[in-house]
């Protein structure tokens, strides 16, 4: 498997760390009026680290003068123990420290409170289901495109839509070994029950290049613009040069069907890193333990391919449909 190269920097953390609420890493402001709260997450996955970039820098904005117009912001630095063990020529090593944190959100997983992980989602538990709106803050194994992922509910959409970027929003049930944050609760809600609720998971590119963090920064301006708890010219002056161009048109992936590996064996035919069009149904594009894997339908899209975490039960690739968003 290639090794790949990690340019990205680690950000200091240092003055972030304590947070303000008694939960390290937790940091609350609030407006005294009226409006939505609002949460940014990173560093789910201790080796994301593009997503801590731009939490510290909103808080470095925030302690500079910048001021909520109205609502409630929470930025949360979520596995802080898996980033501590970070380590640029052997990253995946920091993912987690016992397990996935994104597949933890399930209340009786929370509770038994048996690994690290599941004692820290317990911890920020409380702040998640305080906040109206989550953006959660990823990167991807592999080289790949930015991918916005919706879930199933078209109020998801609608508001990866007015964002405006990036051009593949993915939209998906989540994985079968467990519920990520961006599903936890009312996020997970149908549109009919969920009331302003709003979730989003951006996967800003592979871990370790430096426009990982230009998209976190972009996305997380995005967000911040349409969730409307700051005066956007505020906004904008505050943190300069962090939104890019809009997509010049934005594609919907609906994922139709996972591909789980059986064990560590999985392999694809190509090296494949996301995006992928296969113009045939039946296309042979890997082997599970000597199963062969093809595509179930033509025009089928590969999202997020990659063998880096393949085990019995990880989901190694998505198939999706493509339409415009």
């Amino acid at each position: 498997m290639e090794t790949l190269r990690f340019d990205l920097p680690l950000p200091d953390l240092s003055a972030w760390r304590a947070g303000n609420t008694g939960t390290e890493g937790v940091w609350q402001f609030d407006s005294g009026r009226p409006g939505r709260h609002v949460m940014i997450s990173a560093l789910v996955h201790g080796n994301e680290i593009c997503g801590a970039w731009a939490v510290s820098g909103l808080l470095q904005a925030l302690n500079n003068g910048l001021a909520l117009d109205n609502g409630r912001l929470t930025l949360v630095l979520a596995n802080l123990d898996a980033f501590d063990r970070f380590d640029a020529a052997s990253h995946d090593a920091s993912r987690f420290v016992d397990e996935d944190m994104n597949r933890q959100w399930i209340d009786a997983r929370i509770d038994e409170g048996s690994t690290r992980e599941r004692r820290r989602a317990a911890a920020l538990r409380p702040f998640v289901q305080q906040a109206d709106w989550l953006l959660d803050l990823h990167s991807m194994h592999e080289p790949s495109a930015p991918l916005l992922l919706t879930g199933m509910q078209p109020r998801n959409r609608d508001l990866a839509r007015q964002m405006g970027a990036p051009a593949n929003i993915v939209v998906d049930a989540g994985h079968k070994d467990g519920t990520r944050l961006r599903d936890y609760g009312r996020f997970g809600l149908p549109d009919a029950e969920a009331g302003d609720s709003r979730s989003l998971l951006i996967e800003c590119g592979f871990h370790g290049d430096l426009a990982s963090r230009d998209v976190a920064h972009d996305q997380c301006l995005r967000f911040l613009e349409v969730a409307a708890i700051f005066d956007n010219g505020a906004l904008h002056a505050a943190l300069p040069g962090w939104k890019q161009a809009d997509a010049p048109a934005q594609w919907a992936l609906e994922v139709t069907a996972p591909v789980v590996a059986k064990s560590s064996g999985f392999r694809f035919t190509a090296p494949f890193t996301g995006l992928e069009r296969f113009e045939k149904a039946g296309t042979v594009i890997g082997d599970n333990d000597g199963e062969p894997v093809i595509t179930p339908y033509g025009d089928c899209v590969l999202v997020m391919p990659s063998v880096r975490q393949a085990r019995a039960g990880v989901t190694v690739v998505r198939f999706a449909r493509r339409s415009p968003l």
